[in-house]
């Protein structure tokens, strides 16, 4: 009888360990900017399985670098705000980016300012018709 309850119990454990590298544990997270199509984020878990979401250019209203206080501690992330479609100057919606991997402030400003200047280049170039 001991040896059926020890039997399940590592099964239940494998096939939670199972489930956890196939749907929570992100291995890798990419983002890719193009100004003229827009942001996809894709986050590779650790079963090989990918997640990508894709944000239109014209839905982002700016990429900012927010803080945050978590266990006595200040963290920061990358966010990107959308533009609210009723209101131009509002913002409808935050979309945090490297949520699991926390990389520290210096990558996320490098990556901040990649981000600024092809938004910039975006405003700036002329809008074709």
């Amino acid at each position: 009888q001991n040896s059926v309850v020890l039997s399940a119990a590592i099964f239940i454990t494998l096939i939670g360990l199972i489930i956890y590298l196939h749907f929570v544990k992100i291995d890798q997270e990419s983002l890719l900017v193009i100004g003229s199509l827009g942001i996809q984020v894709t986050s590779s878990y650790a079963s090989g399985k990918e997640s990508t979401t894709f944000i239109e250019m014209g839905q982002v209203k700016d990429v900012v670098i927010n803080e945050a206080i978590h266990m006595q501690k200040v963290i920061y992330y990358l966010c990107i705000l959308l533009r609210d479609p009723e209101d131009p100057q509002g913002v409808s919606e935050v979309v945090p980016l490297f949520q699991s991997s926390k990389p520290r402030l210096d990558c996320l400003i490098e990556v901040y300012k990649s981000c600024q200047e092809i938004l910039e280049q975006r405003k700036t170039a002329p809008q074709s018709s």
